[in-house]
Order: structure tokens, then sequence, then C-alpha cells
């Protein structure tokens, strides 16, 4: 029997992709993206034909196994102006409230049933000082609907990727009596300069106006990331 799978905020699929890498027989039931250059990418990477979907108009999802909902991270990014999550708050990151509302749905007139597992991906800040008591309430939540839910702090570079990359990843079990374990670390043995490419077309390259305004950028780590060559 395959996962049935909807990926929320969906991007260009990256999650799609890896299960198709750990060869796990699913199928995907739906995704909501609204950005139409990620669904352009998705369709693509994917033989699909989505279209872009705003998730405030959704009104119920279909049944499915798995929902990953990797909602935005431009309100508590550090790159960002850090205006928060709260639910009602009109920003891009409290979309995630939009998520709660869509598995209440499922079950409002006895015609579904929640997903056995939800899987999320977001920027560290999410579980630090400022933002954790948000963070909290959503797990809290999700608990009043039955899951159980394990969360960690990982970095890309335990997993065989040569960059210095942290982010929060949940996963939620619905009913759950078997309890998760996150995968241990591996060795790296990868460096950066394993996966550039030795010529580069030069359009890819960043201008000399790019570069000033980064430099001139009031977000300090832009233009910490020129000065000192960090990314």
């Amino acid at each position: 029997m395959k996962l049935r799978v909807i990926e929320l905020f969906a991007g260009i699929g990256a999650q799609a992709a890896a299960l198709e890498r750990m060869g796990i027989e699913w199928e995907l039931v739906g995704i909501v993206e609204i950005d139409p250059y990620c669904i352009t990418s998705y369709n693509a990477i994917h033989g699909t034909n989505y279209k872009p979907t705003d998730i405030r108009k959704v009104e119920r999802l279909p049944n499915c196994d798995l929902l990953t909902y990797s909602f935005p991270c431009t309100d508590i990014s550090t790159a960002g102006k850090r205006q928060g999550l709260a639910e009602g708050s009109g920003t891009r990151s409290s979309l995630l409230w939009e998520v709660l509302r869509l598995l209440k749905a499922y079950t409002s007139d006895g015609g579904g049933y929640l997903p056995k597992y939800l899987l999320m991906e977001n920027v560290k800040a999410l579980v630090q000082k400022r933002f954790k008591p948000y963070f909290d309430d959503w797990v809290k939540r999700l608990a009043e609907l039955g899951y159980t839910t394990y969360w960690k702090v990982l970095n890309a570079t335990d997993y065989g990727i040569p960059q210095n990359r942290e982010r929060v990843i949940a996963v939620s079990i619905l009913d759950d009596d078997e309890g998760y374990d996150f995968p241990a670390p591996v060795p790296l043995e990868l460096k950066l300069k394993d996966l550039l490419e030795s010529e580069v077309d030069p359009k890819y390259y960043i201008s000399a106006a790019a570069i000033k305004s980064k430099l001139n950028s009031g977000f300090t780590h832009r233009n910490r990331s020129i000065l000192t060559g960090g990314g």
C-alpha cells in the first residue's frame, strides 16, 4: 500500500524528492503552494500540473497518510524583520495556523480522518527564546488532536552535506505508541569543492551592484556574508 502524501507550502517539492530517494512507495494526492515560480519548478521536476494555490482559500484537503507543512520562515528568520507567527497576526509565518484549521476540517463533519504523520522543517529560530512559546503552543494544539510531536535541531553537516545549515525538524505521530528516534549523525565525507562546478556561466556571477547592496544592507548577516565569505 502506497503512502499518500500532501505537501503544504510545497516549494519545489524537496520533501517529495526525499521520498523518491529513499525508495518509499508513495503517491502524491495534493500540494498547496502560492508562488508561481515554485509551482513551475515543481511541475517540471515532478511531472505534475499544479496551479498556484493560496492556503487561506483551501477549505478541505484530501485524505492522506503523511502531511508536510514547512511553513514560511519569513517572519521568524534572523534574515527578516522577525514579526513573528502569532495566530491571527497576518504575517506569512502565521500561515502555520491555517494548517491547524485544515487538520480540524478532516473530522469536522465525520467524512474524513487525520493524517497519521505530520512533518515540518523550519529555521532554528523557531525553537529559540523569542518564538519558542508559539512553537510550544503549536505542539500543545497538535496534542489536543491526538498527536505526539518529536522535534530536534539537526545540522546538514551531520548528514552528508558540506554546509553548516541548522534546521528544526518536527515529526508528529497520531495515536503514537511506538515513539520516534531521529537518525544518528554520519561522518561527513564530502567537501564543498566536490559539489561545485569547475566552470560556471557568467550569468550566475554576483554583480558589483548586488555586492554593494549587500554591503549596505541593514541585515548584518547579509553584509557579513560578503566580508567573511560566509553563506
